[in-house]
């Protein structure tokens, strides 16, 4: 492919698969009986609602105007939402020669450290059955 710069292609590609599924997320309710969508593997072997139960579900409310109902499916739908497009737009930026987006110095280290624990906090406690924690599940 003469001609192709694959290190300016290949953000671009990525986008147009991102715009794709999230599409396919729009179009088609995972919640729906039957839906091809994959259960998750923690659930089923668990029964227990992982920490990431719920972004599929989540993102197809917030794709199709249902914010509210997103964050009752899974409250890290608009941080895994940001983290994507900040992600994206970052490599989009560099692979034009742009300097790639930064966070402040101290960021890094404090999603290091906070990401990991609210993640397994956020696990546990939507698995108590008992309000207001119940209201923490999918």
């Amino acid at each position: 492919m003469a001609g192709v710069n694959v290190r300016r292609a290949a953000p671009i590609a990525c986008g147009c698969l991102l715009a794709a599924g999230a599409a396919l997320v729009a179009f088609n309710d995972p919640s729906n009986p039957g839906s091809w969508f994959p259960a998750c593997t923690f659930r089923t072997v668990t029964g227990l609602w992982c920490p990431g139960c719920g972004l599929t579900r989540g993102f197809h409310e917030l794709l199709t105007g249902h914010p509210l109902a997103a964050l009752g499916e899974n409250l890290f739908v608009p941080l895994a939402l940001v983290a994507i497009v900040a992600t994206w737009w970052s490599w989009l930026r560099t692979s034009r020669g742009e300097q790639a987006l930064r966070l402040p110095h101290w960021a890094p280290r404090l999603i290091a450290m906070v990401l990991p624990v609210s993640l397994v906090a956020y696990g546990v406690l939507r698995n108590i059955p008992h309000a207001p924690f119940s209201a923490l599940a999918p």
